[in-house]
């Protein structure tokens, strides 16, 4: 029955018990002073007394709660509302007294979660922003002290020695390069991460593309005498709907990845799966694998789980994010499972043909 009071009624309860205690001190004193309050001639003068006790209790009991209490209440209450933090905030006109405590105190509460919550998110991305900020700043070190050193060397009189000024033009020209990659892939992926980038999707075979894609990558795989081949019951054409130049560089992406992080005379295996109104691609290889730790990072811009064998392969340290990112755009979802010396299998649904 108490549990759930509210103010107003918590100011009626309170003034009911106290004024009990002076009605029941009131005949006490009246008994010591052998008073007798129900004659005719004290009566009139005791309900007197009686009413305006209770008033007095009344205003008082009133003044310190829903006047005093009560009005800090409301006050939190509109800076909780005025903050538009929590969706459990009081609307216009909302009247503390009519609230429980209980209630009270639970909105507060959740409010205070809610707050708390948005603070660590907060924090979380001004930490990710530092972190971000210091790696593009390491990326982009890199190939600039590269070139700073090439052109130096050369306009100190490298320029006209044979033996040099040909091969530091070209190793400055591939540092350019370098950056052109950083800056075209950070581009994309603003665009992909504000909803800019426009996706031109249409019917075609991803089996096909990845073919494609395979023969692209001849070349590399030949260096690393890697197998790339379909797995079994992968060989039937597989029609999506997506925006093809796009998938293309994801597929692209995944297989370099497998490529560069593969063991040598080792191989990656290309499957698809019915997933009734989806495709499921997943691209699989028997390289280093990934360590657990760092699984739910690897899709992060410019993260690498070993820097110094990463930046020898080469690339921006954003591929990955790219491919996470054009997924999304299309709606879909990416995964990766891996085991450390066994290897990583990548995979991303398509939606089939419309």
């Amino acid at each position: 029955m108490f549990k759930n009071l509210s103010i107003r009624e918590l100011t009626y309860y309170v003034t009911i018990a106290v004024f009990g205690v002076t009605f029941l001190l009131s005949f006490f004193f009246l008994k010591i002073l052998d008073v007798n309050a129900f004659q005719k001639e004290n009566l009139y003068w005791f309900i007197a007394f009686q009413v305006i006790s209770f008033l007095l209790i009344y205003g008082t009991i009133r003044f310190l709660l829903e006047g005093f209490i009560f009005r800090r209440i409301k006050l939190i209450y509109k800076v909780i509302s005025e903050s538009k933090l929590s969706s459990s905030s009081p609307k216009p006109g909302f009247d503390p007294k009519e609230y429980s405590l209980d209630e009270v105190n639970l909105d507060v509460l959740n409010w205070a979660q809610k707050t708390q919550d948005e603070i660590q998110d907060l924090k979380t991305l001004e930490e990710y922003r530092k972190k971000y900020v210091g790696d593009i700043s390491h990326e982009l070190k890199t190939p600039i002290f590269s070139i700073q050193g090439y052109i130096h060397t050369l306009l100190e009189g490298g320029l006209y020695d044979e033996k040099i000024n040909e091969k530091y033009l070209l190793r400055a020209a591939k540092n350019i390069e370098r950056l052109q990659t950083i800056v075209d892939d950070l581009e994309l992926i603003n665009k992909l991460e504000y909803g800019k980038a426009v996706l031109y999707k249409s019917k075609f075979d991803i089996k096909k593309l990845v073919q494609e894609v395979m023969q692209d990558l001849t070349v590399q795989a030949s260096e690393k005498k890697i197998s790339i081949h379909f797995k079994e019951g992968a060989d039937q054409p597989r029609q999506v709907y997506a925006d093809l130049e796009s998938i293309r560089q994801v597929i692209s992406n995944l297989l370099l990845n497998s490529i560069k992080y593969g063991n040598k005379e080792g191989e990656t295996r290309i499957g698809f799966y019915d997933m009734g109104e989806k495709v499921l691609i997943e691209i699989s290889d028997n390289g280093i694998g990934i360590e657990e730790e760092h699984l739910k990072h690897v899709f992060d811009r410019f993260y690498r789980v070993d820097a110094s064998r990463s930046r020898k392969q080469g690339g921006s340290g954003l591929g990955l994010s790219i491919v996470k990112h054009i997924i999304e755009a299309h709606q879909e979802n990416i995964n990766v499972r891996s085991t450390q010396g066994v290897g990583s299998t990548f995979g991303f649904t398509l939606p089939k043909n419309k």
